[in-house]
This record gives structure tokens, C-alpha cells and sequence, in this order.
């Protein structure tokens, strides 16, 4: 069945197909002559039905051992082979034209049958050899039947060459590009072949669903990673059948197919025995109006996530050990202070200036530490008490109003712009604790910019995975406040965010880290960016999940 298979696949029968046509073509006529011959010509010449039964003898001799030979033994026919087989037919078309009246005989258009197998069975040299054959023989009965030749004999020898260069040609091109595709075929099937291997023992889930949720393709991995039975699912909507084995991993797939847009870092939720999957998309564009195919990739990550959760856990722990001495030597200076201060202020013996300047450096001091404990519970208080939607455009510039109000900004020049589209995008977040957050990024600008300064801050919506691992979302509004300071140097960036640490003399350190920390809460990120030029300093880049239209991120 497979090497049947194997010679009827392409765009033009295969010799063994073209065999089967001509071994049927050769017996049926040789049955009708042999027929005719016996019943039908009663009147014919001694030796006619002679003659046709012979040649009935010999179709059968040649015939059934041709078949046993390329059918039921399944052996490839070669050169020679072909060659005896369409001499034959020549031959035995030559004997019917004779028997039937040689100049006058109604069949000697079955010469041309016969070179078009020649043609179609044999090289273009072999399919013209084949029509000369079939012109000799004709010629050779024209003469020895009817001694007389004229113009019909003539055209129609030149319609017997017209017809073998014309099928000679053909074939000889078809043959051509039916071994190109064959080879064509051969190299698809083994890559198809191929690929179906590595799909099936990639350690990686992998499966296609269709721009209607149907499903087209599933690996064992994921079978296994889903606990589902592809067979069963194959052609059927799955969108609901993958969110109910992994929540989330259908929406997400849902979504490509909606936006056109493939997810490079996405996650699921928690699944059976607490699994979670990453997982990222691929989106293939079908002709229109058929939507879009999209390939999801997923790997089981539960315990690289548990891995990372550890990892975290005792990065707080470590942080809240660097916070705590920072915390402390950040107190004792000012209490130093205060209590050498004190010291001299209960001794006898101060005169009056002294006593003034050392009730000033405590009334400093002291509102230095009431402003660094201050700032220090906001920053540990930072955490989403009340999520709801909020336009993030309103708040941004609502901070920006506040900071040019703001001592530390006077003299500033602060602009504002925000895009069509970011003025009225949603967040879903706590408003109070947003609104902190672009104060004390906007402010941060504000005062390293200095007297005569600029800061810009820009709002605008854009399309970017850089969350979706976090949030599956791809809608992000991104806030990029730029000032005209010194800019901060390439091996302090990776610190600015950390708590205590600070470059401006008379800083905390702490604003930045609660923008840092307020980001992470709403699913965001805050980076430094590369120096823009042209006479700006710092580029800080705040980005969050925006809400689509709908509601949803």
C-alpha cells in the first residue's frame, strides 16, 4: 500500500498508472478485431480472421505477462521494457489499419494513441523514434495495399510527427516537473516527518488553535501538561477546556487571536496540584476574512517559581537586615547630635550665642529625624489598599500641579504632555498610593534639575509584553520624566532605587525606592534610561498595565 501510495502521488499519472491504461486500450482492441473478425466479416479475405486471432494470441502473451511483471511483482519497468511495450502497440495498430483496409481503414488514427504513449512512456528521442516507426509502417501498407500514394497519405504522415513533437515536448516537461515535485514531496514528507519527531519529544507543551478556538494541533507534552486527550479534542472548541485545565492559558490564546499580537512572557494561574505555566504566543495570519491561528509554547514552571519565591524571600530577608542598619545609622547621626547638643545645654557656664546656636542644631536634627521617620513609614507602608480603576492621565497631572507648587521647584520650568490616547487610560490600582508614586518621581526631577531647570514628563499608551508575564497584559501606559541635572552615573543606576541611597545632599534615598515599590504593587516596572543628550540629565521610565477598553488588562 505504501509504494502504491508512493506512485500515484503528484500532478501526472505514473508509468505504472499510464501501463494499466495501455494494457487495457491494447486488449480491447485486439478483443473487438478478433470479435469483428470472427462474426462480423463474413465476406472478409482467406486469412483475415487468421490473422486476427494471432494477433489476439500475441496482445494476451504480451499482455498478462507485462502485468504480472509491473502490477503484481512490483517491479520498476526500465528503459528496454517500455521501448518492447510501445513497439508492440505500434506493430499491432499497423496490423488492425492492414486488416481494416490499409489507405481507407477507419482506425489509422490509432497511430496516433500509440505515439502519444510513446511520448508520454519514453524520452523525447524515444517518443520521435516511436513516431517514425509508425510513419514507416504506414507509408510501407499505404504502398503495398494501394500502389498509389497522394496528399491525404502525406498529411497524415505529418500529422503523426506533429503529434510526437508536440506530446514529446509536453511529456518530456512533465516528467521533468514530476520528478521535481516528487523530490519536492520527498523532502517535505521527511521534514514533516521530522518535525512531528521533535514536536513529540520536546519537553516543551506546544499546541495550535485555530482564529475560531478550535483546536489543530497538540503535543504529547502538553497532553500530558493539561491532563487532556488531543484525540478527543481534536477539531473541537478548546478555548474553555484549556482555561478550566490551566486558568488562564485559554484567555491568553483568546486574546492573540482578538489583537493579532503573539505574548512573548505570560503565565497562568494556578492550575491542579498548584501548577502554574509560562507561557508565550504566536499569531499566524490567515487570508482574509479568516482570522488569525495562534501557537501557544508553555513549560510547567511551579517550582522555578517556588525556586523564586525562596530566592525572594530571602532577598527580604536580606534587605530588611540592610534596611534596618541603614535605618539605624541614618538615626544615630542626628541623636549624636542631639544628645552633644543637650550635654552642653544642661552644663553651667554657656553664654547666650552658644546656647542659641546649640537649641537650633537641636530643633534641625530633630526635624531631620522626624522627616526620615516620616518618609520611612510611608515607604513601609506601601501596599494596594483599595484596586479600582483610575485614570492614571488625571493623576499625573494632578502630581505635576503639586510639584510646581512645591518649594523645591520654584524657579523650574516642568511640562507636561500627554498623548490622546493616555489621557483618559485606566489603571487598575490604588489611586493614593499612585499619586505618591509620580509625586516623588516628578519632585525627584524637579530638585536635581535646579534653579532654571527643565523637567518634561510625557504619558503615552503602548503595545509591549514587557509586562505580561506578570499581568498578561500587552496594554501598558508608560510615564517618562526627564530633567536637565547632572543625569545619574552608569555605576550608581543599578542603585538608585535602593532605600537610604541618595546623591543630592539633604536626600533620604527613600522617594525613589517607594516608586520602586508602588510600581511592583500595581505590576509595573520603573527603569533608568539611557542618557537622552542634547543637555538632559536622568530619564526615569515608569510603566504599568493599562485596562483595555473593556475593563480587563
Amino acid at each position: 500500500m505504501a509504494r502504491q501510495k508512493r506512485f500515484t502521488t503528484g500532478t501526472i499519472p505514473d508509468t505504472r498508472q499510464l501501463l494499466s491504461w495501455v494494457y487495457v486500450a491494447r486488449m480491447t482492441l485486439a478483443a473487438a478485431i478478433f470479435v469483428a473478425a470472427a462474426w462480423a466479416w463474413r465476406d472478409a479475405p482467406p486469412g483475415t480472421t487468421l490473422t486476427a486471432t494471432l494477433l489476439f494470441v500475441a496482445a494476451l502473451l504480451v499482455t498478462f505477462p507485462s502485468f504480472w511483471h509491473t502490477h503484481l511483482a512490483g517491479r520498476t519497468p526500465g528503459r528496454a521494457y517500455l521501448y518492447g511495450q510501445v513497439v508492440f502497440d505500434v506493430c499491432m495498430v499497423a496490423v488492425v489499419v492492414h486488416l481494416t483496409g490499409g489507405k481507407d481503414s477507419s482506425f489509422a488514427p490509432l497511430y496516433v494513441l500509440a505515439i502519444f504513449a510513446g511520448a508520454v512512456l519514453l524520452p523525447i528521442v524515444g517518443g520521435m523514434l516511436i513516431a517514425v516507426l509508425a510513419c514507416v509502417l504506414y507509408f510501407a501498407d499505404v504502398v503495398w495495399s494501394a500502389h498509389e500514394l497522394d496528399a491525404a497519405v502525406f498529411l497524415q504522415i505529418v500529422i503523426f510527427g506533429a503529434v510526437a513533437l508536440v506530446t514529446g515536448y509536453l511529456g518530456d516537461r512533465l516528467r521533468r516537473t514530476g520528478v521535481a515535485l516528487g523530490e519536492v514531496e520527498t523532502e517535505l514528507r521527511l521534514l514533516r516527518l521530522d518535525t512531528a519527531d521533535i514536536l513529540a519529544s520536546i519537553l516543551t507543551g506546544i499546541l495550535t488553535v485555530n482564529g475560531y478556538g478550535r483546536l489543530v494541533y497538540m503535543n504529547p507534552t502538553a497532553a500530558e501538561l493539561l491532563d487532556l486527550d488531543p484525540r478527543e479534542l481534536q477539531g473541537q472548541p478548546v478555548i474553555a477546556v484549556l482555561d478550566e485545565a490551566a486558568p488562564g492559558l485559554g484567555t491568553i490564546i483568546e486574546n492573540s487571536i482578538r489583537e493579532h499580537a503573539g505574548v512573548r512572557r505570560s503565565q497562568t494561574g494556578e492550575g491542579r496540584d498548584g501548577m502554574v505555566l509560562g507561557v508565550s504566543t504566536t499569531v499566524v495570519e490567515r487570508p482574509e476574512p479568516e482570522p488569525p491561528s495562534v501557537t501557544a509554547i508553555f513549560q510547567d514552571i511551579t517550582g522555578s517559581r517556588r525556586m523564586e519565591a525562596l530566592r525572594r524571600r530571602a532577598e527580604r530577608l536580606e534587605a530588611v537586615a540592610e534596611l534596618s542598619a541603614s535605618l539605624a545609622h541614618e538615626i544615630k547621626n542626628p541623636l549624636a547630635s542631639i544628645r552633644s547638643a543637650t550635654e552642653q545645654l544642661a552644663g553651667d557656664g554657656i553664654d547666650p550665642e552658644d546656647r542659641r546656636v546649640l537649641s537650633g542644631l537641636v530643633t534641625r536634627e530633630s526635624d531631620r529625624l522626624s522627616r526620615l521617620l516620616t518618609e520611612f513609614i510611608d515607604f513601609a507602608r506601601v501596599k494596594l489598599r483599595a484596586s479600582a480603576p483610575v485614570r492614571a492621565g488625571t493623576i499625573v497631572s494632578h502630581a505635576v500641579e503639586l510639584v510646581r507648587a512645591h518649594p523645591d521647584a520654584s524657579g523650574r520650568e516642568i511640562r507636561l504632555e500627554c498623548t490622546a490616547e493616555a489621557a483618559p487610560a485606566e489603571v487598575l490600582g490604588d489611586e493614593d498610593l499612585l499619586h505618591r508614586a509620580f509625586l516623588n518621581l516628578v519632585l525627584n526631577a524637579a530638585q536635581w534639575a535646579g534653579p532654571g531647570g527643565k523637567v518634561e514628563v510625557e504619558a503615552d499608551v503602548i503595545q509591549s509584553d514587557l509586562l505580561s508575564a506578570a499581568m498578561s497584559s500587552t496594554r501598558a501606559l508608560r510615564v517618562r520624566v526627564t530633567d536637565t541635572g547632572p543625569g545619574v552615573p552608569p555605576d550608581e543606576a543599578e542603585h538608585v532605587f535602593d532605600p537610604f541611597f541618595t546623591l543630592r545632599p539633604g536626600g533620604t534615598g527613600l522617594g525613589l525606592a517607594l516608586v520602586q515599590r508602588a510600581a511592583e504593587a500595581h505590576g509595573g516596572a520603573v527603569f533608568v534610561d539611557e542618557p537622552r543628550g542634547d543637555g538632559w540629565g536622568a530619564t526615569f521610565t515608569l510603566y504599568l498595565p493599562a485596562l483595555d477598553g473593556e475593563g480587563s488588562a
